[in-house]
């Protein structure tokens, strides 16, 4: 027993040598266990006490003492202020996703409303960095939020939404124009003064002087009725109209502002956040959120807020003032933090009156009924589940279920879908599609198999989590493919189960085809297994088909003149624009095309021939 290792985990680190020389400054450490996964990361006044507090005798937390176990190193980084480390905290949070940290699983950043740089500028919804030349208003708590204000303006304004490549090739206006939502700029129809006028009414708007507007498009009205142009004038009057009624409609107190609301719900061992977005006085919409933690911690509201907020505010606008359902911890470092990303000084408050207190209820209640709704539905998952275990024989109810289906048209375009559910329904970030290439057209075998390697190679990189169960759309053939695969891969412990389309491709009459049965099982129409297994299925042919549909646009918008050796962007142009786009070309003789600038006999020969072959 000499070379046994006798020592405990936590024993195998030895905390004591290592507390011993550890700072009394702030700062963040990092709990580190096998192979240098990152445990936990937490911040401290002071390190040295904060970390010592982990390696008692009588930790009451099993959650803390299951951490502990783990830890074989922990690592330091002093700050110079608390709040300092309260930001280095929620950046280090966001970039390993500690499995012992509260974590906000919203990679996505909000979206924002873009104004871009142009004589007559386009508003668009923008998602993602900021690299445009142009104006970004927001961010917005969700797209319908960004949608509805978009369409809010549109109607008001008559900004166009159009893309510059689209604007700059209109002969003649758009259905936007004649359903009035723009003022088409694109053939002339509006001066760049009167253009400008509208966009600078849109600014207003979204920063929240919508007075000003207003008052600017009463004068426009009068001077309109003035020099008898009525028409003109009651297009004013219905836009003043709308315009009071919107704003009447969401301001939230007289005094306007910028706030965000924050309110949290417990409830089941979940919690949710919903956070209410307040610009210029105006609401921008509310979005929910739950955060994910370890399954046996159970936060107190506010200590989950304050968790919640620094995560929350590390890559989106933060308000001059916050109001929050319950009192965060350390609310002055909380503060200091915030102030830090903004520039000036954040308020936090939870007793607030008058209208922004029935605000901060209506945040509360929307917090329990989004928890309610999410209860609700993973109680029908976890009996849904259950049945699917039934039916397979497996020993537990599965966690992580797979889906391969393949879409073509007559073999064109082929892709493959993989959708990923769990037991809270579909985990949309580890959906993935493949472009099948290389293989006869039509021959779904091969595209399964080629979808399968390529799925289940990064298993042997780590790049993907093997599931419980593989469901393949299709029969006896389709499983043999995914049980090859799997074998090749040298890949275990998978239950593979083919979905067939039963009689007439009916719904309730499919038929499934088990990996390690002889024949076929049918569930009945009503079992709670089939209807988990039709949605799964379901979801992996619209995931399919939608990247069918995507490639093959993509392909058929690509311009048969781009695969013509010689023939670049300006040459393509000058022919475009000579024979007034490609079905002009087509009709085109050899001697018709020489004649363009910039066309060889030998390049207008080429095209022709291009364009002919059939």
């Amino acid at each position: 027993m000499g070379g046994e290792d006798t020592h405990s985990p936590a024993e195998a680190f030895d905390p004591r040598a290592f507390i011993a020389d550890l700072t009394t400054q702030p700062g963040v450490y990092r709990m580190i266990g096998e192979d240098g996964e990152v445990l936990y990361v937490g911040k401290a006044r002071n390190l040295r006490r904060r970390v010592s507090s982990y390696f008692r005798s009588n930790l009451s937390s099993p959650r803390i003492r299951a951490m502990v176990a783990q830890i074989r190193d922990i690592q330091v980084a002093v700050t110079a202020t608390e709040a300092e480390a309260l930001l280095l905290e929620n950046n280090l949070i966001k970039e390993h996703r500690p499995r012992y940290n509260v974590l906000l699983r919203d990679d996505k950043g909000y979206p924002n409303i873009f104004l871009s740089q142009h004589t007559y500028p386009r508003i668009a919804l923008h998602r993602g960095a900021r690299r445009q030349p142009g104006r970004y208003f927001g961010p917005y708590p969700s797209s319908p939020a960004v949608r509805e204000t978009l369409n809010l303006l549109q109607k008001l304004f008559l900004i166009r939404p159009c893309r510059d490549s689209f604007f700059e090739n209109r002969s003649r206006p758009c259905l936007q124009y004649q359903i009035k939502r723009c003022s088409a700029p694109c053939v002339g129809l509006i001066s760049p003064e009167a253009y400008a006028r509208d966009v600078a009414h849109a600014v207003d708007f979204l920063e929240g002087r919508s007075a000003r507007v207003i008052e600017d498009r009463v004068r426009e009205m009068e001077a309109a009725a003035a020099r008898l142009d009525f028409e003109q004038a009651a297009v004013l009057r219905d836009q003043i109209a709308r315009l009071q009624e919107v704003t009447q409609r969401q301001y939230v107190s007289g005094d306007g502002g910028d706030v965000d609301i924050v309110a949290a719900a417990t409830a089941g061992g979940e919690t949710c956040v919903q956070v209410f977005s307040i610009r210029g006085g105006l609401n921008l919409g509310n979005r929910a959120y739950f955060p994910q933690g370890p399954e046996e911690d159970d936060p107190r509201p506010g200590a989950l807020l304050t968790a919640f907020l620094g995560q929350y505010y590390l890559a989106r606008e933060v308000p001059p003032q916050i109001i929050l359902s319950h009192a965060p911890q350390d609310r002055a470092v909380l503060e200091e933090m915030l102030g830090l990303r903004r520039g000036q000084k954040v308020s936090l408050s939870w007793n607030v009156r008058g209208e922004r207190a029935r605000w901060l209820q209506m945040a509360v209640h929307n917090a329990q009924l989004s928890l309610e709704t999410r209860l609700a539905g993973r109680s029908g998952m976890r009996a849904r589940l259950e049945a699917l275990r039934q039916a397979l024989g497996l020993e537990a109810p599965p966690t992580r279920m797979e889906c391969f289906d393949i879409s073509h048209a007559q073999g064109e375009a082929t892709v493959a879908s993989c959708v990923v559910f769990n037991q809270d329904g579909p985990l949309k970030s580890d959906y993935r599609r493949f472009n099948i290439r290389d293989i006869t057209p039509g021959d779904d075998y091969a595209a399964m198999r080629q979808a399968l390697e390529r799925r289940y190679a990064r298993l042997k990189r780590g790049e993907a989590r093997l599931p419980d169960v593989l469901f393949i759309d299709g029969g006896r053939g389709q499983v043999h493919q995914a049980l090859e695969v799997l074998e090749a891969l040298e890949i275990q412990g998978v239950r593979v189960v083919g979905v067939a389309k039963g009689e007439s491709r009916r719904a309730g009459m499919e038929t499934l085809v088990l990996s390690d049965a002889t024949a076929p099982t049918i569930l009945p129409p009503a079992s709670k297994a089939l209807h988990l297994i039709q949605q799964i299925r379901d979801e992996a042919h619209r995931f399919a088909i939608t990247g069918h549909r995507q490639r093959r646009a993509r392909s058929r918008n690509t311009s048969p003149l781009e695969q013509i050796p010689g023939m670049g962007p300006k040459r393509r142009q000058q022919l475009l624009k000579h024979f007034g786009g490609l079905r002009g070309v087509s009709r085109a003789g050899v001697e018709d095309l020489a004649r363009v600038p910039g066309i060889s006999r030998k390049l207008a020969q080429q095209v022709f021939d291009s364009l002919h072959d059939d």
